[in-house]
């Protein structure tokens, strides 16, 4: 994705200079399970936790990966390529930013943002949280790019925290404290909980993240994601023990069943 003498946009020099480099995985242009309407969604390259379900394991390490689109990227070139897709946005879709982690890229997407934000665009951050802290200047970056950030996916493993640094290798408690954080500023977000039948299923940390969002006003959407295989290829063609080797994806009944104790659907 690194720009070439023959490529036609034609940013200035200046704006090349100043504009925040971005490390990328792979875009898709058409997306529609990330956010509101039709996506463009960036995955930035990069990510701290060690999810034992991680369909995209390539993204952890900050290195460039082997894809068609991965290389470093400037901001305004990333607008630029995101912006040829307007058309098919219509009024409720945009641009995402998911990865990997995006958090672990601020000044990145917040430029990128605040491009889209120029032309009206709908933003995204799909995210775990992980690198958050309240640390001044961490949160000083924050609230910059919150203020141009419409929406956050917020992606909730576990409530429990021996359980979750089990499952990631990582607390939960800063991310806890994220959620809090966008409710005190009305930050709307949707949380997804990723179902995995043994692991991230149990009754009593459902009804753990079922009382959070009672707390938290500022969720307007909850998605149960069924565990899936799909992924487990490429932990084999990265020489990675897969570590949920046998774990089926959860029924109908299961996904169900956590969507009742969440709320999503009536009993």
């Amino acid at each position: 994705m690194t720009k070439t003498a023959n490529d036609t946009n034609h940013t200035t020099g200046e704006e090349k200079k100043k504009s925040a480099i971005g490390r990328v995985h792979s875009i898709e242009t058409f997306g529609l399970v990330d956010g509101p309407g039709v996506r463009y969604v960036l995955f930035v390259q990069g990510c701290h936790m060690r999810c034992q379900y991680c369909h995209n394991p390539e993204t952890w390490s900050s290195q460039i990966a082997n894809e068609p689109n991965a290389g470093d990227v400037s901001a305004k070139d990333a607008f630029d390529r995101a912006y040829r897709y307007h058309n098919y946005w219509k009024d409720n879709g945009g641009i995402t930013v998911s990865g990997g982690e995006p958090l672990l890229q601020m000044e990145f997407v917040t430029e990128l943002f605040q491009y889209a934000k120029e032309k009206d665009i709908h933003t995204t951050l799909d995210t775990a949280g992980n690198p958050f802290t309240r640390e001044p200047s961490f949160m000083a970056a924050f609230d910059r790019l919150m203020e141009v950030t419409d929406l956050v996916m917020l992606d909730l493993k576990l409530m429990d925290e021996q359980k979750h640094k089990k499952l990631t290798g990582h607390t939960n408690k800063n991310i806890l404290d994220m959620a809090d954080y966008l409710s005190e500023i009305s930050k709307p977000v949707w949380i997804r909980r990723v179902l995995v039948p043994g692991l991230t299923d149990s009754e009593e940390d459902l009804r753990a993240l079922s009382d959070k969002l009672h707390e938290w006003e500022n969720v307007t959407r909850v998605e149960v994601l069924p565990y899936h295989t799909l992924g487990t290829f490429k932990w084999e063609r990265m020489k990675l023990e897969y570590p949920l080797e046998g774990i089926k994806p959860p029924t109908e009944e299961q996904v169900h069943q956590a969507e009742k104790i969440l709320g999503i659907v009536s009993e």
